[in-house]
């Protein structure tokens, strides 16, 4: 199975807020929910492991709109 990279995640998510819950379903519409996917130090993740680990590296910030969703920290995506 081919590996996506956790960029196209954060790509996905530029523009829209969501919960931990709502960026899962999305992952899961979007590249299946069998999808695997890696960064520039971690392979092998699924969803869950990736939202934890984008949470983790400060990927997220907080939505203007709503304290209980977050959005893409453009200012984070390495555009490598």
């Amino acid at each position: 199975m081919m590996s996506i990279h956790g960029h196209e995640v954060l790509e996905m998510m530029d523009g829209k807020d969501y919960t931990e819950s709502s960026l899962l379903d999305a992952i899961h519409k979007k590249f299946g929910t069998d999808a695997r996917f890696h960064t520039c130090s971690q392979s092998d993740m699924n969803a869950e492991q990736l939202i934890a680990f984008l949470k983790a590296k400060g990927k997220f910030k907080p939505a203007l709109t709503n304290d209980s969703q977050f959005t893409v920290d453009t200012r984070k995506i390495c555009r490598h």
